[in-house]
């Protein structure tokens, strides 16, 4: 079975490999503010997910440099995506989110930008922002959705209804803007059929890629309270690489697949440990997802899936 990678996506578009750089604008989320919530999401860090981001006491441009500098021995005289990853990257004022995009837009280097966001907070002026810049350089709008089952939304206090996803997804499409999805495989409490239906969902629902994200048990928050419980039981390796290949084969041929697993800062990653072998992970991953046939799967799980 083949499909899209964000490696072929990316020599597609620009015509060589693109790095991306992960940024921290300085913001927070009406999940931290007190908006919606003071906690966040169970499953958040302290540092919004941005823990492989640049320090936000450094402009933009100084983030870039040194992310740059840390990719040296990897590549030269290369290009990258500005990739605004810490916490919610639209919760600003509009001003203030130009500025910060339009720095990053402006260096010479970066090819496209990448905004992780909530659905929540994409009004329709930051709508028209990213429209601009998308008219500069590439747009990729990230959407944190992680599941559709609201049983779940409300445990892990995402803090807006699925009807919220689809509205934002309607506005985008259409301006040309890329829209990527998050999800999380593993969620407490959802089943194998829950986790595809939510892989079936966002493929049809006009996004244009997926990132699918093992579930991790980060140090300090309320999940790890709930893991130390025994409340729930993260995914083998095994069940998570064979779950990978289901949801990749019930996807678009067509749709770019950002991500099949997830990176966690080795520091506070409390568990799966067996995640922090990404090469041995990666490469069953590839080796299950090749010696799988796209319409069997398809016509295997149509039943469970509904």
């Amino acid at each position: 079975m083949e499909f899209y990678s964000l490696n072929a996506y990316l020599k597609d578009t620009f015509g060589h490999k693109v790095y991306k750089l992960a940024l921290d604008g300085g913001f927070t989320c009406p999940n931290r503010d007190g908006t919606l919530g003071t906690r966040g999401c169970i499953f958040c860090s302290g540092a919004g997910s941005g823990e492989f981001a640049g320090k936000r006491q450094e402009s933009i441009t100084m983030q870039i440099e040194h992310g740059k500098q840390q990719l040296a021995g990897k590549i030269q005289n290369g290009k990258y995506i500005a990739y605004f990853q810490a916490f919610t990257n639209t919760y600003a004022p509009v001003e203030r989110l130009k500025e910060l995009y339009q720095e990053a837009l402006a260096h010479e280097d970066i090819v496209a930008l990448s905004i992780a966001t909530r659905p929540d907070c994409l009004s329709d002026e930051v709508i028209e922002l990213l429209v601009e810049c998308n008219e500069i350089k590439p747009v990729w709008v990230e959407l944190g959705l992680q599941t559709i089952h609201e049983h779940s939304a409300r445990y892990i206090r995402r803090g807006y209804s699925l009807s919220v996803y689809d509205d934002a997804v309607k506005r985008l499409k259409g301006t040309g803007i890329a829209i990527v999805v998050h999800v999380i495989l593993g969620l407490p409490g959802e089943s194998r059929r829950d986790m595809l239906q939510t892989v079936s969902y966002v493929g049809n629902s006009g996004a244009d890629g997926i990132k699918l994200q093992l579930l991790h048990v980060i140090k300090g928050t309320d999940l790890e309270k709930e893991y130390a419980k025994g409340v729930f039981q993260l995914l083998s390796m095994e069940e998570y690489v064979s779950l990978v290949a289901d949801c990749i084969a019930i996807l678009p041929e067509h749709m770019v697949i950002h991500r099949m697993t997830g990176d966690g800062d080795k520091k506070t990653l409390i568990a799966p440990l067996w995640s922090c072998d990404k090469k041995r992970v990666l490469n069953l991953l590839n080796k299950t997802i090749r010696e799988r046939s796209r319409e069997e799967t398809r016509q295997k799980l149509k039943k469970m899936i509904g």
